[in-house]
C-alpha cells in the first residue's frame, strides 16, 4: 500500500507534470487478468513511464545490479524502483535465467501485468534488435496474451550512461494483444519459441517504425566494448 501511494499520489503526479507523457492505445490493456507487455527498450526511463501511464499496476523484471547501491543514494534508488513496481532478477544466465522465468510466471499467476523487454537489454543506438525467446516461453507456459508496446523519445530524455534525465516529452504506443494459444503445448520447441518472438518483434517494428537489425543488442554492445587489438609491429 505504501508503494502504491508513492507511485500514484506522490511520484506519479510529479513525473506527469514535468514530462507530460502521452499514450496511444491504452484500451488495448485488459482491465483484468494476466498479460505480458512486450516493449522496445531505449532508456532506463522506459520502466518508469510505462507503469505510470497504465490504469493497472504492473511489474517489470529489472537486473539486480540496480538494487545493490550503498548509502543514502542506494537506498533512494531501491525505494524508487520498488515504488515503480520493479522486481530484481539475476541476469547472469544458466540457473539465474530459470529463476527469472519462474519469477515472471509467479507475477502472471497472480493475475497481474508483467513488463518484459524482448531485446534483453537497451538498444545501443535506437534501432530495434533481435528478440530473445524467454518471453515466448513465458507467454506459452502462462497461457497469456502479449501486448506490444513502443516507447517513444525516452532515449532523448535519458540516454544510456546518463544518471539524471533531461526535461522533455515522451510517449508510448500500445498495440492490440497478440494471441499465441495456437502454440499451446509447444513451449519446449525452440523453433516455435523463435517464431513467437519474431512475430512480437515484427509487430514492435510495425508500430514504432524503428530500423530492425537481426542480431542481438548484447552482441553489438560487446563488440563496441572490446578494445581494438593493436597491429603487431614489424622490425
Amino acid at each position: 500500500m505504501f508503494y502504491w501511494l508513492m507511485k500514484y499520489v506522490v511520484l506519479g503526479p510529479a513525473l506527469k507534470a514535468i514530462f507530460r507523457p502521452w499514450i496511444v492505445g491504452r484500451r488495448n490493456v485488459p482491465a483484468t487478468g494476466p498479460a505480458i507487455l512486450a516493449s522496445n527498450h531505449l532508456s532506463f526511463s522506459d520502466s518508469v513511464f510505462l507503469p505510470l501511464m497504465l490504469d493497472r499496476p504492473m511489474s517489470f523484471l529489472a537486473k539486480s545490479d540496480y538494487f545493490t547501491g550503498r548509502g543514502p543514494k542506494g537506498w533512494a534508488t531501491r525505494f524508487f524502483l520498488k515504488a515503480m513496481g520493479m522486481i530484481p532478477i539475476d541476469r547472469s544466465g544458466g540457473k539465474a535465467s530459470e529463476a527469472s522465468l519462474n519469477t515472471g510466471l509467479q507475477v502472471l499467476g497472480h493475475g497481474d501485468l508483467l513488463g518484459i523487454y524482448p531485446e534483453g537489454t537497451r538498444s545501443p543506438d535506437g534501432r530495434l534488435y533481435r528478440g530473445r525467446t524467454g518471453i515466448a516461453r513465458m507467454a506459452l507456459e502462462a497461457k497469456v496474451p502479449v501486448i506490444p508496446v513502443v516507447m517513444v523519445d525516452t532515449e532523448e530524455i535519458m540516454p544510456i550512461g546518463k544518471k539524471m534525465p533531461r526535461i522533455g516529452r515522451v510517449g508510448m504506443i500500445i498495440g492490440e494483444p497478440l494471441d499465441f494459444s495456437r502454440y499451446a503445448g509447444f513451449e519446449g520447441d525452440r523453433f516455435v519459441l523463435r517464431s513467437v518472438v519474431d512475430e512480437i518483434m515484427v509487430e514492435l517494428q510495425r508500430l514504432g517504425a524503428q530500423e530492425y537489425v537481426d542480431v542481438y543488442a548484447s552482441s553489438v554492445k560487446s563488440r563496441r566494448a572490446r578494445p581494438e587489438v593493436a597491429p603487431a609491429s614489424v622490425d
